[in-house]
């Protein structure tokens, strides 16, 4: 055991960017003294509680520009990043470790244990074989110069020295988190919520929760901002990975107006307007003793194809031979532009996501290192980088740790 304070490396971050940067150095420098500083006294507790339980690893997307895609924030970044460090390489580094990968219908990958805690046994117990020294209840409050040396000062008075950093802490809502980060020089972005779910103010659906429509499109009123994807009705509003989706893209947005915005919902996806005016009144034609309000088009489920033929002011008893072009006109805006004005968020389950943290200006982006401080380092969500919710928000944790590890091995293999 290591009693010195001195390190060559120390991480900053017990989570899944700080630990993977630690591995990816120690399995090519075995001899490089490594510390991981965590300042509350859990490991990975992001990684445990991601996919509900089970941990969504990465997403089964193995082309870097498309795998790029799925990031509101850092794309441009990412796609050159994934050309050298990709899903499909995480998965190879986690089946070499034993840990093996599935990958469900919607892309996202887990463990085939289904457990969180798979994920975190493989990280820490390759921690301890690497002989990596781990520090919880080790708050970090600020970096200084000693010399060549960065002085890495603790909340309770505790200090390590290192000839390299890496600011791994994830990423927070609160601007001060970052405060140590702007005294060395760095531009930090007003941190904003990314990955929620839309509160419905007037709760006109929220008896019908629980039901879902396979392939809604859902739109912010006046913007450009739209996302295609199974919607889920809730208590509280609107969720689903279109809203999620939605949430990531539109986050800064979303935040400049306090949340409170009119949601338009296509409940039968992304569709022409004239289109389906056209197929409603060809139904009508075709099956004209047949009641409207018992029998749903599109596949929709039967209580919100009730509930929107309500809102079309739709009698009852009404068969679609009697049905006024007024009433048809009204179940066409129902279906395809129906409004929800929404009023506030709600976090997406416990998968807490910020954009903003480290303006990527201030990072060479071929090594992750700022170029404010040499041999300061970053990965993970402190970083201006965030994606879609799926497993893309940790892949781009693995992938600028990596990136971050080989600029630390390769500068010592000049050194040597």
């Amino acid at each position: 055991m290591k009693n010195s304070n001195n390190y060559d490396l120390i991480i900053i971050g017990g989570g899944a960017a700080g630990f993977y940067t630690a591995l990816q150095v120690a399995e090519k420098k075995s001899n490089y003294e490594v510390l991981i500083l965590e300042k509350s006294s859990k490991l990975l507790t992001k990684v445990k509680i991601s996919g509900g339980g089970r941990c969504n690893v990465t997403h089964h997307c193995f082309n870097p520009i498309e795998l790029a895609h799925h990031y509101p924030r850092g794309e441009r970044v990412m796609k050159s990043l994934f050309k050298r460090y990709q899903a499909a390489n995480v998965v190879e580094w986690f089946t070499r470790k034993g840990v093996q990968l599935k990958t469900e219908s919607d892309g996202r990958m887990f463990p085939i244990s289904n457990s969180s805690q798979t994920i975190i046994d493989c990280l820490i117990n390759e921690a301890h074989r690497h002989n990596i020294q781990i520090k919880t209840n080790s708050a970090v409050v600020r970096i200084e110069m000693l010399g060549s040396k960065f002085n890495v000062l603790l909340q309770d008075g505790g200090a390590y020295l290192a000839e390299k950093v890496v600011v791994a802490i994830g990423g927070s809502p609160r601007l001060e988190t970052y405060y140590w980060l702007k005294e060395l020089g760095h531009t930090i972005l007003v941190p904003k919520p990314s990955l929620f779910t839309f509160n419905d103010h007037q709760k006109k659906f929220s008896d019908l929760m629980g039901i879902s429509a396979p392939d809604a499109e859902v739109k912010i009123a006046g913007t450009k901002y739209s996302q295609q994807g199974p919607l889920l009705i809730t208590h509280w509003g609107l969720s689903g990975p279109a809203v999620i989706k939605l949430s990531a893209w539109a986050a800064e947005y979303l935040y400049e107006i306090n949340y409170k915005f009119t949601a338009l919902v296509s409940w039968i996806g992304k569709v022409n307007e004239e289109n389906t005016r056209r197929h409603l009144n060809e139904y009508k034609n075709k099956y004209r003793k047949q009641r409207v309000v018992i029998n749903p088009l599109y596949a929709l489920p039967q209580r919100l194809w009730q509930r929107l033929c309500e809102l079309a002011e739709m009698p009852e008893d009404k068969v679609w031979a009697e049905l006024p072009h007024r009433n048809l006109n009204k179940l066409l805006e129902c279906l395809i532009r129906c409004p929800f004005q929404v009023d506030g968020k709600t976090t997406f389950k416990e998968e807490f996501v910020t954009c903003g943290g480290v303006d990527l200006n201030d990072i060479d982006l071929d090594r992750m290192e700022s170029k404010k401080v040499n041999n300061l380092f970053f990965a993970g969500e402190v970083l201006n980088i965030d994606g879609e919710t799926g497993g893309f928000n940790f892949q781009s944790a693995w992938t600028t740790a990596y990136v971050a590890a080989m600029a630390i091995v390769q500068d010592n293999k000049q050194k040597g």
